[in-house]
């Protein structure tokens, strides 16, 4: 089946580890603020996307999880005409307290390039993934207005942006983590209510956007020696957008 090719793919990144690890005093040379301990993952780490990716793509063929599916869309909203647009906003507040925090004066992990490397690499890996799946996994939506439903991107980056927010300011206060991960779950759960997900796809979502913030981090350290020369490009800026219909970063350099 063609996402179990995108998932395996995913997945094999973590089996080099070794070689990514070996290649750390090398990298330290040039940066005596950056300390890469800082971005090796705790496999254990890895449970709860694992899950939750494991349990969307059981939905796919699964009647029983389909039939919860509806079950769970139902006891939300079951009234098509009810909306309630606030996730196509509370989709970004996550990735822009990354900075925002930082702007009003909370330490955040890792510096500004950094962390704009790590956005960007982040909704990289989590919009190509969510995209590539949806292509290759038709599943139609609950307001049947189109057959793009399986995972949902909204909740892959509003996770994205929530694990990111974790990472970044959890060793000044673990509520800043709570907040963004309670934004990304309110952002999912609209989508059901508004008729555009099942509960399938947001979990689906928000373990893509949870993996793939944690993978950004395991990788930075291969792109931290070249964030840290003036005599190479760097990024200057890299923001999420929507504009209706899709999901996106847009990034630009300066070189």
């Amino acid at each position: 089946m063609k996402i179990s090719i995108t998932i395996f793919f995913i997945l094999s990144i973590f089996c080099s580890s070794p070689s990514l690890y070996a290649q750390r005093d090398t990298l330290q040379k040039n940066n005596e603020d950056f300390d890469t301990s800082r971005s090796q993952i705790n496999y254990k780490q890895l449970i709860v996307p694992a899950a939750l990716m494991t349990y969307g793509i059981i939905s796919l063929n699964s009647p029983y999880l389909k039939h919860k599916d509806q079950q769970i869309n139902n006891s939300i909203n079951n009234d098509p005409s009810k909306t309630f647009k606030f996730d196509n906003v509370s989709v970004f507040i996550p990735s822009a307290a990354v900075y925002g925090l930082n702007f009003l004066g909370v330490p955040s992990k890792h510096n500004f390039k950094e962390r704009l490397a790590i956005s960007t690499i982040a909704h990289a890996i989590t919009l190509s993934t969510v995209y590539t799946i949806k292509h290759t996994t038709p599943t139609w939506r609950p307001d049947r207005a189109d057959h793009e439903s399986f995972p949902s991107g909204h909740t892959a980056v509003a996770f994205t942006g929530a694990e990111m927010l974790w990472q970044e300011y959890k060793d000044q206060s673990i509520w800043y983590g709570i907040a963004g991960y309670t934004i990304a779950a309110g952002t999912g759960y609209l989508r059901m209510y508004n008729q555009k997900h099942w509960f399938s796809d947001v979990a689906m979502g928000a373990g893509i956007g949870i993996m793939g913030t944690k993978i950004a981090y395991w990788l930075l350290p291969l792109f931290d020696k070249h964030l840290q020369s003036r005599k190479t490009s760097y990024l200057t800026m890299a923001t999420p957008f929507y504009n209706g219909k899709q999901l996106g970063v847009s990034a630009n350099f300066q070189f």
